[in-house]
C-alpha cells in the first residue's frame, strides 16, 4: 500500500522557528504553538477572483500570519478550476460507488458535468450518496471496512481537502508526517533514525491508537474543525459526509462515529482529529514535563517516541491514556509497547541477563538494536515485517495461479513491476538480506507454477535463470544514509549535530 510512496521530498517547512536551544524534535517539527487562544481568534473573509490556485495561496498566506485566525468564507474557493483540478487529481482505475460511474465515464462532457456540480454546492442543492462498503485483508487475518465513494463525492472531497490543506498545512506539527504533501513514509523514517542516534534515547514507546477511524467522535470533530473554520456551509459539507454512512444490500446504515477509511477527506480529517487531541498536547507536555530528551514521531495514528529516562517514558504513557480517553481514543493493548532501545540497550540489558533488546515495528519494518561489524558502535538495524512479507508472498502466489496460462513474457513484466515496487519501497540500509529473500521466494513461486504448467517435460534452472536475468531487477540500496537524508531535507537547520 505504500510502495508508490515518495521518499525524496522535504520534510519540514523550509523557515523554522528562532529558537536557539530548539531540540530535535522540535527541529523537525518546525513550528511552536499559536500564542493566543484559538478560541478567541479573530474572523478573516479571504476574497479571490482569480484562479482556484491563486485564492488559496491568499488562505494559505492568512494561516501562516496568524496562527488563530478562523475563515468565515471558504466555499466560494471552491471554483470551477479547482473542481476539475480534484478530478485529475484522483486516481484513474479505482472502484465505482453505488452509482457505478468510473473516472473515464464521467470523463465524458467533462466541463458540462463539473458545471453542473459546481452550481448544486453553491446553490445547496450538493447532495453526497452512501458509501459502497467493501472488507479488505489485513497482514495480521483481519479485515478493514473500506468505504467506496461515488466519484463526484471524490472530487468534491478533494476539492475541500485543497481547502483544509492551505489552513492547517500551516498548523500542523512537522513531527505529523501521515497523509500530508511533500511527506511520505521514508521522510518519517529519517527523522526517526536521526532522533534516536542523535538524542539520548533509551526507551522507545511504540503506541497504536485502536481502531482510530471507526472511533473519532464527530462531536469534538467539528467542534475543532470550527476553531479555525467559520464557513458554516463548509461545516455542513464535511458533517453530511461524516453522517452519510454506506449502504447494506439496499438499506443506507448511517454513520454515528468514526471517519470512512477509503474517503477522499477521511485522513486530513483525522490529522486535525489527532492535532488538537495528541499532536499539540504532546509538544506541550515535552515542553513543561520532560527533563530528559524527547523524541516524537508521528504517522497516522502509529506514533513512536523516544525517551532519555523510564519514569518520564512511563509517566507519558500514562498521561496520554488518560489524554486520548477523554476524546473517545484507546491504546491498542498488542501494539502498544515500552521497550528499552539505543545505544545503550545491548549492554544494559546483557547486564541484567533480559538477553537481546526487544524490536519495534514501524511504517513496514521491524526496528532493532546491533552493532557495526566495524567497530561495534551502536546501529538501528531495518528489517522487513516477517507477517508483511508473507502476505504480499501470499497474494503474489495467487496471482500466479491465475496468470497459469499467460505468456511467459508476460508474467515476467508482471512480476519485474511487482519486485521494482517492493524495492522502491522496502531498499533502505540494511535490509538486504530481506530483499534477497522477497525475491528469491518469488522466484521460486514463479518456477514452481512455470514446472506445474508444462506439458513437455520440467523447466531446467539454467534456463530458468536466464529468464529471470530478464525481468528481475537488480537489488540495490535506495534510501541510504537516513540521517543524510534528514539533513539534506532540512537543509541542516536541525541544531543537533
Amino acid at each position: 500500500m505504500y510502495a508508490d510512496e515518495k521518499s525524496d521530498k522535504a520534510v519540514v517547512p523550509m523557515k523554522q522557528p528562532n529558537k536557539e536551544d530548539l531540540s530535535l524534535a522540535e527541529a523537525v517539527e518546525g513550528r511552536a504553538l499559536p500564542k493566543r487562544n484559538i478560541g478567541q481568534a479573530a474572523a478573516v473573509r479571504t476574497q479571490s477572483r482569480g484562479t482556484a490556485s491563486n485564492g488559496l495561496a491568499g488562505v494559505r498566506q492568512a494561516a501562516r500570519q496568524k496562527q488563530d485566525v478562523q475563515f468565515t468564507a471558504l466555499l466560494h474557493h471552491i471554483t470551477l478550476e479547482l473542481l476539475e483540478q480534484s478530478y485529475f487529481a484522483l486516481k484513474r482505475n479505482s472502484a465505482p460507488g453505488v452509482d457505478g460511474v468510473t473516472w473515464h465515464t464521467y470523463g465524458d462532457n467533462l466541463l458540462e458535468k463539473l458545471t453542473t456540480l459546481h452550481d448544486q454546492i453553491h446553490q445547496g442543492s450538493y447532495r453526497a450518496q452512501p458509501a459502497r462498503r467493501t472488507m479488505i485483508p489485513k497482514a495480521d487475518g483481519t479485515e478493514r471496512p473500506l468505504s467506496i465513494l461515488c466519484l463526484e463525492d471524490k472530487i468534491v472531497q478533494q476539492a475541500v481537502v485543497y481547502v483544509l490543506e492551505a489552513i492547517y498545512e500551516e498548523s500542523f506539527m512537522g513531527f505529523s508526517y501521515g497523509f500530508r504533501p511533500g511527506r511520505g513514509q521514508h521522510d518519517a523514517l529519517d527523522a526517526l533514525s536521526a532522533g534516536i542516534y542523535r538524542k539520548k534515547v533509551n526507551w522507545v514507546l511504540d503506541a497504536d491508537i485502536q481502531k482510530f477511524f471507526d472511533a473519532m467522535n464527530h462531536d469534538w470533530l467539528m467542534r475543532f474543525l470550527q476553531h479555525r473554520i467559520g464557513d458554516k456551509r463548509l461545516l455542513r459539507l464535511i458533517a453530511k459526509w461524516l453522517k452519510i454512512g454506506v449502504m447494506n444490500g439496499f438499506h443506507r446504515e448511517a454513520s454515528v462515529q468514526g471517519a470512512p477509511q477509503g474517503a477522499v477527506v477521511s485522513p486530513i480529517l483525522a490529522n486535525i482529529y489527532l492535532h488538537y487531541v495528541f499532536d499539540l498536547w504532546s509538544h506541550q507536555w515535552r515542553r513543561q514535563k520532560a527533563q530528559g530528551d524527547m523524541m516524537i514521531i508521528r504517522y497516522a495514528d502509529d506514533t513512536v517516541l523516544g525517551f532519555e529516562y523510564e519514569q518520564e517514558a512511563k509517566r507519558f504513557l500514562q498521561d496520554m491514556q488518560e489524554r486520548l480517553q477523554a476524546f473517545g481514543l484507546t491504546l491498542h493493548p498488542d501494539k502498544t509497547q515500552l521497550i528499552r532501545f539505543g545505544r545503550h540497550a545491548i549492554n544494559d540489558r546483557k547486564r541484567l541477563g533480559e538477553g537481546k533488546p526487544e524490536t519495534f515495528d514501524f511504517l513496514g519494518f521491524t526496528h532493532f538494536c546491533t552493532q557495526s561489524r566495524k567497530n561495534g558502535a551502536f546501529v538501528i538495524g531495518r528489517q522487513t515485517i516477517k507477517k508483511r512479507m508473507r502476505a504480499t508472498l501470499h497474494a503474489i502466489k495467487s496471482e500466479l495461479r491465475k496468470r497459469w496460462h499467460d505468456p511467459l513474457p508476460k508474467t515476467g513484466e508482471w512480476i519485474q513491476k511487482v519486485l521494482q515496487g517492493h524495492m522502491n519501497y522496502f531498499a533502505v540500509s540494511g535490509n538486504d538480506p530481506s530483499i534477497w529473500l522477497f525475491f528469491n521466494e518469488v522466484r521460486r513461486l514463479w518456477l514452481h507454477r512455470i514446472r506445474r504448467r508444462s506439458q513437455k517435460g520440467s523447466m531446467s534452472w539454467d534456463r530458468f535463470m536466464r529468464i529471470t536475468a530478464r525481468f528481475f531487477p537488480r537489488v540495490r540500496l535506495l534510501h541510504p544514509h537516513p540521517c543524510y537524508r534528514f539533513d539534506v531535507r532540512t537543509r541542516g537547520r536541525s541544531p543537533v549535530r
